[in-house]
């Protein structure tokens, strides 16, 4: 055992010495008991990220000081777990033979004494050389180490540099603990910035947000102070909102209130206040008031009007983006594949072009591209190319000026292109846009204005363009249809759509989704369809996509007094029963059954619902769930007439 030499400052190494022999580390050890890897080392790494970026620049200084005597440092955490390692090439690769890596722990009781160990027990600079380490490996080095305080006086972490025993010298330990001080110094000077930034932002929101409604509360939701706009703003007196919690004001507090103690932003939400009179829609903005650690102890509401545009937005369109891509049902690779490539692109402001078959859910892949972008707190404007007149869709998109037409609006009108300003344009259909609209539509992607019909000024616009269409749209150039430059500007991030039967195994995953959703919906009970009904539903080719596996859902749960519908041969059979357990008979039974393609059952059901609204076309789309320019088509197709709808004159 290492003999003490009378040296009274030597006394903490031979109680060292002791306690690593009684902790079981062993002479002959060369590598430490504990190492950490992967996961495990970056969880300790991302822990200690601030003492890695205040440290990193004044150990390069100090590496670059020794860089040519065979040095090398290294930043450990305050359990002695090694951060960060820097040093001459030779030393440091016999430095790694003995494992002393970022993840090796250097404390006494998987390593024995050396100068991180004793750095952090004794809270005091160490140099120790030779001999005095405990493992006979380290003999061979000098090692000077200092502790790292954070402003509490707790050790955060240690400093060495070690290098041959030969390099010894007592100015080595005075480096270490010059930057071990001037480490601790930038971390006081942080905390110090920190405290000056809260107080500051503090005093700039109230400031800044003056003109609207400022209220505070403590994060049990007691209200701590109101502004005077706050009062006229929602109608109450200041001892009536001082009695009040914050969660009575408004609903989803409490989900606020972990965005904002997770440091995330919460900015320009819209939501319904409890005025004294009614309910009121406002912009809510939230901000953390921290304490001296960092802590969140208090949150600020700012309240303002609804901006302008949104609330224009919502009036015209009359709806927003609601799906989002955990709202796509299925587990198919390609469709898996299309999510995830639609999740890249998600942020990027170039245009989308989706295609894919008739009812495949293109707009709620543009919808979820939206929600996942960073343009998810702007507008969602979806437009239906092909349901807009022609003589009215240049308006439509683009707007007027007062007295540009007979019937213009007064001030005028803004298009659909300036109500999406700073947010997203679905352009539906798109193969249905006249060529003279293409043409005003290639001017907007490429130059970012648009200008009012009559009017003379361009307005800049920062809309992202999501197209889509069910029809090939080369062969629409090719055929003359549509623009090849606007082809091309269109079809700069392309996404297709697989059809559902590309993805049959997700057939049962539609079906249980729409009959849990529609049943609620509809306050029908669910209809139980057997493993051999759902085979024979998989056979079926579905060409109508996800809109055809709805619209038959809601079939099956509105006939529930009639058995269930089951597929052979591509058509629906409606029986009396179906018996399961034997399939011997189902041959006989469906010859006296009536037998109904999945087209007329269409046929029938958009009669149904066409008599049920009295012929309102436009009531009947939306019930149907299609537009109103694809109800008429569907009409023409099936051939409807008025003695269908009990409407023809004698």
């Amino acid at each position: 055992m290492f003999a003490a030499t009378g040296d009274v400052k030597k006394e903490y190494i031979v109680s060292s010495h002791d306690r690593s022999e009684k902790g079981g580390i062993k002479k002959n050890q060369r590598i430490s008991n504990r190492i950490i890897y992967d996961e495990e080392l970056q969880e300790r790494l991302i822990k200690n990220r601030e003492l890695i970026f205040i440290s990193e620049p004044l150990i390069n200084q100090l590496y670059s000081i020794l860089k040519g005597e065979s040095f090398f440092a290294i930043l450990t955490d305050a359990e002695g777990c090694i951060l960060s390692v820097i040093g001459h090439e030779q030393i440091l690769s016999e430095a790694f033979d003995l494992k002393m890596i970022p993840g090796a722990f250097m404390d006494e009781d998987n390593i024995g004494t050396n100068a991180m160990s004793l750095a952090l027990h004794e809270k005091r600079p160490v140099q120790i050389t030779g001999e005095e380490h405990y493992i006979t490996a380290y003999h061979r080095w000098t090692c000077s180490a200092s502790p790292i305080m954070n402003n509490n006086s707790e050790i955060i972490g240690s400093l060495d540099l070690t290098g041959y025993i030969d390099s010894v010298h007592p100015h080595t330990l005075g480096m270490v603990v010059a930057a071990a001080k001037a480490i601790e110094k930038i971390f006081e000077i942080e905390e110090y910035s920190n405290r000056l930034k809260v107080s500051k932002k503090y005093i700039e929101t109230i400031v800044d947000s003056m003109p609207m409604g400022i209220v505070t509360s403590d994060l049990d939701g007691n209200i701590k102070g109101i502004n005077k706009h706050a009062l006229e703003m929602f109608g109450y007196n200041y001892n009536e909102m001082k009695k009040m919690v914050i969660s009575e004001l408004f609903k989803g507090w409490q989900t606020l209130k972990n965005i904002v103690h997770s440091k995330k932003s919460f900015a320009d939400e819209e939501v319904f206040v409890n005025a004294k009179t009614n309910k009121v829609q406002f912009n809510l903005s939230a901000y953390p008031v921290l304490d001296h650690n960092e802590e969140v102890i208090e949150i600020i509401y700012v309240f303002s009007e609804v901006k302008k545009v949104r609330k224009l937005a919502n009036k015209i369109m009359g709806r927003q983006a609601i799906y989002t891509f955990d709202k796509i049902i299925g587990s198919n690779d390609k469709l898996i594949n299309v999510i995830n490539f639609a999740k890249k692109v998600a942020d990027s402001k170039s245009t989308i072009l989706i295609t894919g078959e008739s009812g495949t859910g293109k707009e709620v892949l543009a919808q979820s591209i939206h929600n996942y972008s960073n343009r998810r707190e702007e507008a969602f404007v979806a437009i239906n190319c092909g349901a807009i007149p022609r003589n009215l869709i240049e308006s439509e998109l683009f707007g007027y000026e007062e007295g540009a037409f007979t019937g213009a609006k007064r001030n005028g009108h803004p298009g659909k292109f300036e109500i999406a300003d700073g947010g997203t344009m679905f352009l539906d259909e798109i193969a249905e846009m006249p060529l003279d609209m293409q043409t005003r539509l290639l001017r907007v992607i490429e130059e970012g204005t648009v200008s009012r019909i009559g009017g003379a000024n361009e307005t800049i616009v920062d809309v992202r363009i999501i197209a889509a269409s069910n029809k090939d749209l080369q062969n629409e150039v090719l055929k003359g249809n549509f623009r090849k430059d606007l082809f091309y500007r269109l079809n700069v991030l392309p996404i297709k759509l697989p059809s559902l039967r590309e993805r049959k195994e997700d057939i049962p995953l539609l079906i249980d989704y729409f009959m849990k959703r529609l049943s609620k919906k509809l306050n029908k009970k669910s209809v139980h369809i057997t493993d051999e009904q759902m085979t024979l539903l998989k056979s079926y080719d579905w060409q109508g996509n996800v809109r055809e596996v709805e619209n038959f859902v809601e079939l099956i749960i509105n006939t529930e007094s009639v058995s269930i519908p089951f597929v052979s041969n591509n058509r629906i059979l409606i029986g009396q029963s179906y018996e399961e357990s034997n399939h011997r008979e189902c041959k006989p039974k469906i010859d006296k059954q009536e037998e109904m393609t999945l087209e007329s059952v269409e046929k029938e059901q958009i009669i149904k619902v066409l008599r049920m609204c009295s012929n309102n076309i436009t009531s009947a789309a939306k019930i149907l769930g299609i537009g109103r320019n694809t109800l008429y088509r569907k009409i023409e197709k099936h051939k409807i007439n008025c003695s269908d709808l009990e409407q023809c004159s004698n």
